[in-house]
């Protein structure tokens, strides 16, 4: 929802429209009629015109009758869970609520309350809203947080993924730019949002831009060739940057017009520094080839080979290294191995025992080690010096796996709840 909120003065706009009954109204004689009973708690025709005209405003991708019918079937749902254990909202607790959802639009509670009344939108219906899901937040927190574990090979495997993950620096967009003269704004916006919320093919969009848009690219379907992302406006470019390949943009209002971007292709280059990986290894080196052989053919890890080692245990080295900085043949033997596994490479009469402890991404690395009280290790010094923007620390993806993680469970949650449910239509 909050990045629907950027949209928020936008919708606005549809105040006036909504207000003046461009949103089909509800017959006076059926305003309070049920439509659907959620487990006996009746959800009438007002309150789904009511909750469908707040959709509007904040410029929800999905505003219908029906997507408000629903909305409103799942709060329901939400509240009931809250009661059964005996989560209540506190006054203050429902302020703080009111004023954080408004504080996404730049806005107090009040002043944002007084713009939904303009609009023809009770305060009760923002207020209903926000209070579904705050104690919707308190029923996840007591069922599902504790069963919520991010380990730290969920962790290394997301941080490879993001520094394996090319920076989109080039794209092909298709544009949509609907004219909004004085006055006409409101259809203008209208319209950009039915498009956009239809979530168009490209051919879709293509057909659209042919029939509104009023630049020359219009004959070609709305396509631009391809552009580098740093060409783009600043204030476009994390717009742009944060859709898939098939996805448009909420409609983005200008002077005099409403634009719409459908994102045709990105393309992109792996940050400096992706390919490098960081080896935490180990070496003993005995008398021949031989006893090599043996000693490989026993340890079963990086902490055996202390075990296995026996007198000569104190010899066994422990490094970190950068595969440039590793010995050529020791880092040949190592690109064979996996973790834990261990081999032998011959240095003339004798012969060195290595044994495989970790393998990583060298920026991976940089975002565990920024801070450490722990003894010099020479991790730190193998990890290249020049931070890469853009990777997260393992703090915030461990947050940003945690999110998602909860989302999902919350999700399934709603929708066991739906399951048990009797729902029925008078």
């Amino acid at each position: 929802m909050r990045a629907k909120m950027r949209h928020f003065l936008s919708g606005i706009a549809l105040a006036a429209v909504i207000a003046t009954g461009a949103a089909a109204p509800v017959a006076a004689q059926n305003l309070f009629a049920p439509v659907v009973y959620v487990n006996d708690s009746a959800v009438t025709a007002y309150e789904v015109d009511q909750r469908m005209r707040f959709l509007q405003v904040i410029g929800a991708p999905d505003a219908s009758a029906a997507a408000a019918e629903q909305a409103l079937i799942d709060d329901r749902l939400r509240v009931q869970a809250a009661r059964q254990i005996g989560v209540e909202i506190t006054p203050e607790g429902l302020q703080e609520g009111l004023e954080e959802f408004a504080g996404r639009a730049g806005l107090d509670a009040a002043s944002f309350i007084a713009q939904l009344e303009r609009a023809g939108i009770e305060e009760g219906v923002f207020r209903d809203f926000v209070e579904a899901g705050t104690v919707w937040r308190e029923v996840v927190r007591a069922r599902l947080l504790s069963r919520i574990e991010i380990t730290d090979a969920e962790i290394d495997q997301a941080l490879q993924r993001v520094i394996e993950t090319p920076i989109i620096d080039r794209v092909l967009l298709s544009e949509l730019i609907i004219p909004a003269p004085p006055g006409q704004e409101a259809q203008a916006l209208q319209l950009a949002e039915r498009i956009s919320g239809s979530r168009p093919t490209e051919a879709q969009f293509a057909e659209a831009a042919r029939q509104y848009s009023a630049t020359p690219s219009a004959e070609a379907g709305g396509r631009l060739e391809m552009l580098a992302l740093d060409d783009l406006p600043p204030s476009l470019r994390p717009i742009i940057a944060g859709l898939q390949p098939g996805q448009t943009t909420p409609p983005l209002p200008v002077e005099g017009a409403v634009v719409l971007f459908h994102l045709r292709d990105a393309q992109g280059t792996l940050r400096p520094g992706a390919r490098e990986q960081l080896l935490e290894y180990l070496t003993l080196r005995v008398a021949s080839t031989t006893e090599a052989a043996r000693l490989a053919s026993v340890v079963q890890g990086c902490d055996d080979l202390f075990v296995q080692a026996g007198e000569a245990s104190a010899a066994v080295q422990r490094q970190t290294l950068s595969q440039g900085a590793i010995p050529q043949l020791i880092a040949a033997r190592l690109a064979s191995l996996d973790a834990g596994e261990a081999g032998v490479v011959p240095a003339g009469a004798a012969a060195d025992v290595v044994v495989l402890c970790s393998r990583q991404p060298a920026l991976a690395a940089q975002a565990q080690v920024a801070t450490t009280a722990l003894p010099d290790d020479g991790v730190e010094a193998a990890i290249p010096q020049s931070a890469t923007p853009g990777i997260p620390s393992r703090d915030q993806v461990r947050d940003q796996l945690f999110n998602t993680r909860i989302n999902t469970a919350a999700e399934g949650l709603l929708a066991d709840l739906r399951a048990d449910a009797i729902i029925r239509r008078p």
